[in-house]
């Protein structure tokens, strides 16, 4: 769905929270039941009958009003914004992705958000000179007005952000954006918030875990214009951050490196498979060239987000029952476009959104970017893993 450019009010602003904070929400389905319902808190009443009819014998579980609360007094007590994304300062590029954080949460400058960026990103055990290397590229791409995105781990993205101090980085973080994580950065982490801006979609006071990194990387890349990889061994984070930017069409930049070192392992295949080869800060420039455009400045007015051109046609329950033996029978742990269910069903696509959106709530199965679905398996529902990214 398009959003328009507006802020949100106190209430719409808790609705979202409670929203994005429900049993089986992620992203991806948040956005489609704002698109159905027209609002979160008409989506919040259909949460419990959506759920049912998909399957689900428990009751789901939703916050209440004072758990909303609850959390934005805490992002109040830490001097965190809670950034929707349909507000203008909330990152252009961000906002064109699929699984775009309904809710951000900043601390630091918030207008760092609105200029064109780009990640720096590489090895947690870099050598020397990579972390020269990226420091004087960070500093160079700051200085010419790009805004250097970076995960705050040590190695290439400390250094990445303490070259663009002076210019504008933004750390993004895998826990809560209060939680310093890994600790031996807590002096530049402190920096970063005054002269930079650190975000997170997660909790306040969220402890950073395993699972919480790779959805990190999702907004690094998707922060971003193009991904500059410094040095990254073969399996790494950095590699899976390249990949999220090539699923987003973004741009993948690479610096070349030693056939002997492991750090240039990744580094080197990501060229090999068509990544642009960097060895300053202009050869990034000119490769983002058309891509980079001034600061857009939008107006906050503007008319209701989410709500549907049209109302959504009335569908008959027994016409639903078929649809979802069809869609059952058609879905498997593997991802499947929803335009190819809509083509082998011979459904409507109305019909398939609301199969798949019901069963998604009932946690029977998972959304995933590209506008894909697939059944959870029964060790991922046990195991809580069921929710989009």
């Amino acid at each position: 769905m398009v959003l328009i450019r507006r802020p949100l009010s106190d209430a719409e602003r808790l609705d979202w929270l409670r929203l994005i904070r429900a049993e089986n929400v992620g992203p991806i389905t948040f956005f489609r039941l704002l698109d159905q319902y027209g609002s979160a808190a008409a989506a919040l009443k259909g949460l419990p009958d959506l759920a049912r009819r998909g399957g689900r014998s428990q009751p789901l579980r939703i916050p209440t009003k004072a758990d909303a609360e609850q959390e934005r007094t805490a992002c109040e007590r830490a001097g965190v914004r809670m950034l929707a994304a349909c507000e203008p300062d909330y990152p252009e590029a961000l906002a064109a992705i699929d699984d775009r954080p309904p809710l951000l949460f900043v601390l630091g400058h918030v207008h760092l958000l609105r200029r064109p960026a780009v990640a720096v990103i590489g090895a947690r055990n870099a050598s020397a000179n990579g972390r020269r290397f990226a420091q004087l590229l960070a500093r160079d791409l700051s200085a010419a007005g790009l805004t250097v995105v970076s995960g705050l781990a040590r190695g290439i993205d400390a250094a990445a952000h303490e070259g663009a101090l002076a210019g504008g980085t933004v750390a993004v973080l895998a826990g809560g954006v209060d939680v310093i994580y890994p600790e031996e950065n807590n002096t530049l982490y402190h920096r970063v918030i005054a002269e930079g801006a650190a975000i997170s979609e997660t909790p306040v006071g969220t402890q950073p875990q395993a699972r919480h990194f790779p959805r990190r990387n999702r907004l690094i890349s998707g922060l971003s214009l193009g991904v500059v990889v410094v040095e990254a061994a073969l399996k790494s984070g950095s590699l899976i951050t390249a990949r999220f930017a090539l699923d987003q069409g973004r741009e993948v930049l690479a610096v070349p490196g030693s056939p002997l070192d492991p750090r240039s392992q990744g580094t080197n295949i990501l060229i090999r498979e068509g990544a642009t080869l960097i060895q300053s800060a202009a050869d990034v420039l000119q490769a983002l060239a058309h891509l980079i455009r001034p600061e857009a400045s939008e107006p906050a007015g503007g008319a209701p987000v989410g709500a549907p051109a049209a109302p959504t046609p009335r569908i008959e329950e027994a016409e639903l029952a078929r649809a979802r033996l069809l869609v059952l029978e058609s879905l498997s742990p593997s991802p499947v476009p929803i335009d190819e269910l809509v083509r082998g069903c011979q459904l409507s696509a109305a019909m398939v959104q609301t199969v798949v959106l019901e069963l998604e709530l009932a946690g029977r199965a998972e959304r995933r970017p590209g506008n894909q679905v697939n059944l959870i398996s029964t060790s991922e529902m046990e195991s809580g893993l069921g929710s989009d990214p």
